[in-house]
């Protein structure tokens, strides 16, 4: 599949939206910071000093201090919500995960371990279990499926050619049939 718009094409158009987003952009940081200088200047007044007598200044630094100390503790308060909301916002997604049933799960690693070692782990170390698993496996006894193949002991060759072809097949399977049919 090729595309519509070549590749060239393409480079000047990802050129064009890079200069156009940083346009905007110095747009914005220059509206940002004329929207703060517009605000600083309806919210402060400019401070005059000039022909004030020392009391006149003193009650000018109370009356400061007061403001300060105001506009510290709504900035503590915002900060106590902003940290608290925070909080809770990280518990709410950690109870949407659960409740999702995704998560991220960690890569995990081959562990040898015996299996008296697994018991010991998922028991505790105060039981002592020994787990002999060869104990539970079926004893088969060598000498009783030896008797029961009767083996000849022939020319090879003679055994060969009688099985080659129908026949043979014929007289293997007749002779499967029979110990069964005993």
């Amino acid at each position: 599949r090729k595309s519509k718009i070549t590749a060239s094409r393409k480079l000047l158009l990802k050129s064009l939206m890079l200069a156009k987003a940083k346009e905007e952009w110095e747009q914005e940081i220059v509206d940002k910071q004329s929207e703060k200088e517009r605000y600083l200047s309806e919210r402060i007044t400019p401070l005059r000093t000039s022909g004030l007598s020392l009391s006149q200044l003193q009650d000018l630094c109370r009356e400061l201090h007061e403001k300060v100390e105001i506009v510290d503790e709504e900035r503590y308060d915002i900060e106590a919500k902003c940290n608290h909301n925070t909080r809770e916002i990280k518990d709410l997604k950690i109870k949407v995960l659960d409740l999702r049933g995704k998560f991220k799960r960690p890569p995990l690693r081959r562990v040898r371990v015996s299996a008296d070692a697994m018991l010991r782990a998922l028991l505790g170390s105060k039981h002592k279990v020994s787990m002999d698993l060869r104990a539970n496996l079926k004893s088969v006894k060598k000498e009783d499926t030896e008797k029961e193949r009767p083996v000849e002991v022939g020319d090879w060759r003679k055994n060969v050619e009688a099985m080659s072809g129908m026949e043979g097949r014929k007289k293997m399977f007749d002779a499967a049939k029979s110990p069964t049919g005993q």
